[in-house]
Formats: structure tokens, sequence, C-alpha cells
């Protein structure tokens, strides 16, 4: 197996496999960089639907290709098969291109209003969580002090204060979803 064997194989693993699908997703998230906080997920994302659209695509282009009276050898290397991917993935990075996808900025998506009911929810949950880790420190120091240690009481106040201000988050929270 030459140097040109390999070279061909990976080009039409590439045009089977990831390319068509790559150029699909670009065009279709174009807002999506590889960078920042949420890189890491969009990079995965991106490499998930370019497996499975380019996957997809494929089988309907040769399935097409087995129902047209061009005739198709249904296999992978194929020829017109691999025409066609690379005509698909040349269309596909045109369109990716024209929409901003490979700009250094990317171009304003589209704008997604969280469901009634949810808008501050991560925070809330943060909140709470918060509270009730200090609640369960407070727990822990109370057991680990005597009985007649003078900052009972205080750790006691503390104790009522963070719960009454969890049961409020809670209250309020419900209130508005009922009100939604």
């Amino acid at each position: 197996m030459g140097a040109v064997d390999v070279a061909e194989a990976v080009a039409g693993l590439a045009l089977v496999f990831f390319l068509p699908g790559f150029a699909v997703a670009r065009a279709t998230f174009p807002e999506w960089r590889f960078r920042g906080p949420s890189g890491t997920l969009r990079l995965l994302e991106t490499l998930s639907l370019s497996l499975m659209t380019s996957v997809g695509v494929t089988v309907i282009v040769g399935f097409g290709l087995l129902k047209s009276p061009v005739g198709f050898q249904a296999t992978w290397s194929d020829p017109l098969l691999l025409a066609i991917l690379a005509a698909l993935t040349a269309i596909g990075l045109v369109v990716a291109l024209a929409r901003g996808a490979f700009a250094s900025t990317p171009p304003k998506g589209p704008e997604v209003r969280p469901e009634a009911g949810t808008e501050g929810a991560f925070e809330t949950i943060r909140e709470l969580d918060r509270l009730h880790a200090q609640e369960r420190r407070v727990v822990h120091r109370l057991r680990v002090i005597g009985r007649d240690d003078p900052s009972r009481s205080a750790l006691d106040t503390e104790l009522a204060e963070l719960r009454q201000r969890a049961a409020g988050i809670v209250a309020a929270r419900e209130a508005e979803e009922r009100g939604a």
C-alpha cells in the first residue's frame, strides 16, 4: 500500500464521515465558536453533528444513486459518490462562509427566549446550594461545640436565618411559577 493509496483512503474517509457534515454544521450554526467558556462543548457538538450528518448525507446520496439510471456500484470509493459528496461539501462551505462562520467575530445568533418560569432558575439553584452548604457547616459546628458554649445561641440564630432565607427563596420561586 503506497502513500497515494493512504492519502486517497484518508480523503475518502473524510468525505464520507466528516466533511459534508462539518460544512452543513458550520452553515447551520455559524455563530458557534470553539474558544471561550463553551468552546469545548461547541467543538464536541460540531464533531458529533458532523459525523452524524455526514453518514446521513452519504446514505441518502448512495440510495439516490442506487435508484438512478446512471448506475452505482454501492462502494464507498465510487468516484460518483465522492464527487457528489465533495460538491455538497463545497456548497456547504460557501454557505458557511457567506453566513460568517469563519469570520473573526461571530454573527449574531438567534434570540432564544427562556420559557416562562425558567428565568433565573440556575441562579436560584446556585443560591439554594450555597445556603444549604452554609446550613450544613453551622449544623456541624453545633454538633461539635458543647451544650454550654456561649457561641451556641449565635449559631442557632444563624441556622434559623439560613433556613428562613432558603424557605423564602423556595416560596418566591413557587409563587412565580404559579403566576406564570
